[in-house]
C-alpha cells in the first residue's frame, strides 16, 4: 500500500513542479513562496481546528490531528526551518534555470538519502547501489557539458549550486520525516498541519524583512493562479507521502525514489510547455539518472 501512496505523491509532485515554474517566471520569489504556503495553511487549518472542537467526528473521518506536546512543536519548527531553507534555494534556482536542468538534479535526491541512511540508520549499500550512485554522478558530469551549450557553467553558476544545496537540504528533511513518523510516533496530519503553519510564519518573516522594504527596487510581484495551485498540489502530495512513510514497513529510500520520479512529469511536460532546448540530449542523460535510481531500488 505504501508504494502506491508513493506513486500518487509522485504524480501530484510533478504537477506541483510545473506550477512552480509557471508562477516563478519573471516573478518575485519570496512573495510566491509566502502566498503558496499560505494556501497550504488555509487547507490544513480546518483539520487542526476541527480536531480540537470535534475530535470524535474527525477521528471517525480518519483525519484527526491530536494535540501535541510542547517538545513536538519544537521539532516542527526545526522541520519548517529545514524545508524553508531548501525551498528558498530551489525556488531561486528554478526561476533562473530551465526546468529540464533543475528536474534531473532534483531527481538525484535518493543518492543523498541513501548516504544519509547509511550514516544515520546504518543501512548497508549493496554493489548495485554503489553502481547506481556511480552512474548518477557520471550523468551529473554529462549535464555539466550540456549546460555549457546553454551558457550555464555547472561549476560557476550560483543557481546550479543553489539547486544542489536545495537537494541536499531536502534529503535532511526526508530522513527527519522517518524519525518523526516512525521513531517519535507523530501522525501524518500532525506533521503536515503544524509544519505548514510554522513554515508560513518563517516565510512571513523572511518576506517582510527581505522583500517588502525593497519591493520597488527588485522584481515586482505578479499574481498568477498557479501560485495557489502550488500549495494545493503540495498538500495532497505530502499528505499521501506522510501516510506512506508512517507505515512501519515503508523504506525511506524507496519512498524518496518514488517521489523524485516526479521528474518524468515535470521534465517532459515542462520542457514542452516552456519550449526548452536540447531536450533529446537531456532525455538521454535523464534516462541514465533514472537507471541509477532503478539500480538503487532493485538492490
Amino acid at each position: 500500500m505504501w508504494i502506491w501512496l508513493g506513486l500518487t505523491s509522485m504524480l501530484f509532485l510533478g504537477v506541483y513542479d510545473l506550477s512552480k515554474k509557471h508562477a516563478l517566471n519573471g516573478n518575485a520569489v519570496l512573495s510566491v513562496l509566502f502566498l503558496s504556503n499560505l494556501t497550504s495553511v488555509c487547507l490544513m487549518l480546518p483539520f487542526l481546528i476541527g480536531s480540537r472542537l470535534a475530535p470524535d467526528f474527525f477521528q471517525g473521518m480518519g483525519v484527526y490531528a491530536a494535540p501535541m506536546p510542547l517538545a513536538w512543536h519544537g521539532w516542527m519548527m526545526v522541520k519548517a526551518l529545514i524545508v524553508g531553507t531548501s525551498w528558498i534555494c530551489a525556488y531561486f534556482a528554478l526561476k533562473h534555470l530551465p526546468i529540464s536542468i533543475v528536474s534531473p538534479i532534483r531527481a538525484s535526491g535518493p543518492v543523498w538519502t541513501l548516504a544519509g541512511a547509511v550514516l544515520i540508520y546504518h543501512e548497508q549499500p549493496s554493489s548495485l547501489q554503489w553502481v547506481g550512485m556511480g552512474i548518477i554522478f557520471g550523468c551529473y558530469f554529462l549535464f555539466s557539458l550540456l549546460g555549457r551549450e546553454e551558457g550555464i557553467s555547472f561549476y560557476r553558476s550560483k543557481w546550479v549550486w543553489l539547486i544542489l544545496m536545495a537537494t541536499l537540504v531536502s534529503t535532511c528533511s526526508s530522513l527527519f520525516d522517518k524519525w518523526l513518523l516512525q521513531v517519535l510516533g507523530m501522525a501524518p496530519l500532525q506533521v503536515l498541519g503544524w509544519y505548514f503553519l510554522y513554515l508560513c510564519l518563517f516565510f512571513s518573516l523572511i518576506t517582510g524583512v527581505l522583500w517588502f522594504p525593497n519591493r520597488h527596487k527588485t522584481t515586482p510581484f505578479v499574481w498568477r493562479w498557479s501560485i495557489p495551485m502550488i500549495g494545493t498540489f503540495l498538500v495532497i502530495a505530502d499528505f499521501v507521502y506522510f501516510i506512506g512513510v508512517s507505515d512501519p514497513d515503508a523504506l525511506i529510500i524507496i519512498m524518496s525514489v518514488l517521489r523524485r520520479s516526479s521528474v518524468l512529469v515535470s521534465f517532459f511536460v515542462g520542457a514542452a510547455l516552456f519550449k526548452e532546448v536540447n531536450i533529446r540530449k537531456k532525455a538521454w542523460v535523464l534516462s541514465g539518472i533514472l537507471l541509477g535510481v532503478l539500480l538503487i531500488v532493485l538492490s
